[in-house]
């Protein structure tokens, strides 16, 4: 069986005082008093009930008990220092896994990414695109950016992103099937729906926005169906027709001009986007590199929403 240890201060407080031979300068060194070290010291001897040090008018000498251990001792602290510094050098370079939504992370993640790499070429971002939650330990997650209400517990949460939709189309689409001066224009135009399993009763389908708009005679469920917001936007800029997109999803798109809003119609929805991740990981440099670089690029991206 192992054998108990004494208390690593009464240790490093050993070490020091037999390395500078001298209780006052290692109280300097350690930043404490003279008394603290001297009481640190009678600690370990005690625990091993032998003294370590014998005293005398030029100052301190090693006892055969305490030079048989200060070896070993220190080789112990040396390797205690390789350890934090090996710990140290991980949080700070190597690998950064992001679990991510895949229409964020195509849509807003990564046409930004390179943003951050360019910034720390020391951080490797791996990206894992998916809608599950993830058991950070079991997949060895350092953060997460989840879509949803916000409500994920024994984690530090922080909101990133609010989040709207609107309706989007291509220019190309626009010249040729608007103008559209009113939703109720949206009765021969081919309609685009987002099945993505949000489960955000707030967010708006088709059916729900052109009632809210008054526009009753138009067949809300009509045209293409997919299952990730991202593709909605894209079928949108190949101009197959009009889409609910959201926003934070589409501002780049209707900023470079790929699509344009045709009404200025905006509805909030409940749920945003939040930067999910353990707390302990929260300690990491790259964690926290790759969060302020969120919350930077998040703060910039006030979309400016194009109105045809």
């Amino acid at each position: 069986m192992r054998r108990s240890l004494p208390p690593l201060n009464a240790l490093r407080a050993f070490e020091t005082a037999a390395r500078h031979m001298s209780i006052s300068v290692a109280a300097n060194e350690l930043r404490v008093t003279p008394a603290a070290v001297s009481h640190q010291i009678r600690i370990l001897e005690d625990h091993v009930g032998l003294p370590l040090f014998m005293r005398n008018g030029r100052g301190l000498a090693l006892t055969d008990a305490g030079a048989a251990g200060l070896r070993d001792l220190r080789e112990g602290f040396a390797r205690l220092c390789a350890a934090m510094d090996a710990i140290d050098s991980l949080g700070e370079a190597g690998v950064l896994s992001v679990s991510v939504a895949p229409s964020f992370a195509a849509k807003w993640l990564l046409p930004r990414l390179g943003a951050f790499q360019s910034a720390h070429p020391e951080i490797d971002v791996h990206v894992s695109a998916s809608m599950q939650l993830v058991d950070f330990v079991k997949d060895g997650v350092d953060i997460a950016i989840r879509y949803g209400a916000g409500r994920y517990s024994d984690v530090a949460v922080e909101q990133l992103l609010t989040e709207s939709v609107v309706p989007v189309c291509s220019p190309e689409f626009l010249m040729e099937h608007g103008p559209f001066y009113a939703p109720s224009d949206l009765v021969e135009a081919t309609l685009l729906h987002d099945d993505s399993p949000d489960n955000d009763p707030s967010c708006p389908n088709w059916e729900m926005w052109l009632s809210a708009a008054g526009a009753k005679h138009i067949d809300a469920a009509r045209g293409p169906r997919f299952n990730q917001s991202s593709l909605v936007i894209e079928a949108a800029i190949l101009g197959r027709g009009v889409g609910l997109a959201k926003t934070a999803l589409a501002a780049r798109d209707l900023r470079q001009g790929r699509l344009v809003q045709p009404f200025p119609s905006q509805v909030k929805v409940d749920f945003a986007y939040y930067i999910v991740a353990p707390r302990a990981k929260l300690n990491l440099p790259k964690v926290s590199h790759f969060i302020d670089w969120l919350r930077t690029e998040a703060a910039s991206d006030l979309p400016q929403l194009a109105v045809a």
